[in-house]
């Protein structure tokens, strides 16, 4: 029923409420020379210490405008943090408590793989008319290669906005490496399905055929995220049976047959405001996204029944410890720094200001 908070996904830390009070006076001594950025599908110990918390979007975009702070922790996975380092002055420092917190999804692509499917595309249509997407999900050489052929960087904020910004550019779309983000926004869009076409990789020409690239509008890589593409359509048919009047809200990365079944599909941010905004006491929604946001939800609306469709956990996202922050901020003048290869950054940046150009 509403008003019953669902138990935590994972053990709390020990010392956690030692370590946040630690953070927080250190955040006191640094004051504004000190911001700390954190992802929604932080802890929740972790995520109450960010000065600033959002999706990668909008941590991106308060990388870009921090004006007084010099040091950036930023606590997320490895592709938001260089993107972040990317973004922010030269006389900035970014920091990651976790070097070892990856991503999956963003190992599905690499940039030879990448440079062989677009040669290949070379060979069938004019690339000029091809407009390269990467998902944020991705490495950095990924979004320079983006940058460097006029391409931009997409998010799940601002997806359909990618899509008007690419076709009033180009002919075709190249989106990697997330295939169902790249299809839930293309169904969207009203992108007739013979012109959504699937690239493997793997495959010569993506294992298709040359009449194929040449009629698609919108050419996905075959990558998924690991997270979301657990949830199916039994499970919301299941949270509708159990709990009469429910919502369901997926996250757009679930496969079209989840988002079709769904009541609405968005971006974490979406899913904040959705709980935060739109919902009244005594309301429920069942949600398709990481287990530890969908807790902190819950935690925090009492009032609201906040569920997950299935508890589905980031490893990766659930490195970070409040211990790991800690450690950080207590020898951060000797933390190795997040830095990008220059011409790297150079072309990467392209395609990240591209997409901050792209209001989510």
């Amino acid at each position: 029923m509403a008003g019953t908070v669902m138990p935590s996904p994972i053990r709390v830390e020990e010392d956690e409420a030692e370590n946040i009070e630690r953070i927080r006076q250190i955040k006191a001594e640094r004051g504004d020379s000190l911001i700390i950025l954190a992802h929604h599908y932080q802890r929740l110990g972790v995520h109450a210490c960010g000065d600033v918390t959002g999706d990668s979007y909008a941590l991106c975009k308060a990388a870009a405008n921090t004006d007084k702070a010099r040091d950036i922790v930023f606590c997320g996975v490895r592709f938001m943090v260089t993107s972040a380092a990317v973004l922010c002055r030269d006389d900035q420092i970014v920091y990651h408590p976790d070097r070892n917190a990856g991503c999956p999804m963003a190992d599905m692509a690499n940039l030879p793989q990448v440079l062989t499917s677009w040669k290949e595309l070379g060979e069938v249509v004019d690339t000029k008319a091809v407009v390269p997407v990467v998902y944020m999900n991705s490495d950095l050489d990924l979004k320079a290669f983006c940058g460097e052929r006029g391409g931009i960087v997409c998010t799940s904020s601002n997806a359909g906005k990618v899509f008007d910004w690419c076709f009033e550019r180009g002919e075709k779309i190249f989106f990697f490496p997330d295939e169902h983000l790249g299809r839930n926004t293309a169904n969207k869009y009203g992108i007739k399905r013979e012109q959504i076409v699937l690239w493997d990789p793997k495959l010569p020409f993506g294992g298709l055929s040359h009449e194929q690239i040449r009629n698609a509008k919108v050419i996905l890589w075959k990558g998924y995220c690991h997270v979301h593409t657990r949830f199916s359509v039994e499970m919301i048919e299941k949270a509708r049976a159990e709990h009469e009047g429910i919502k369901v809200i997926v996250h757009p990365e679930c496969t079209e047959e989840t988002v079709a079944a769904a009541d609405y599909s968005g971006s974490t941010g979406f899913i904040q405001d959705y709980v935060i905004n739109r919902m009244k006491p005594g309301d429920k929604v069942a949600i398709g996204t990481e287990v530890n946001m969908i807790h902190r939800l819950a935690v925090q609306h009492p009032d609201k029944l906040v569920i997950p469709l299935v508890r589905s956990l980031c490893p990766n996202m659930f490195k970070i410890s409040t211990g790991d922050l800690r450690d950080c901020l207590e020898n951060l003048d000797t933390w190795e720094p997040v830095k990008a290869e220059p011409n790297e950054k150079r072309f990467a940046r392209v395609a990240l200001d591209n997409m901050l150009s792209c209001a989510g």
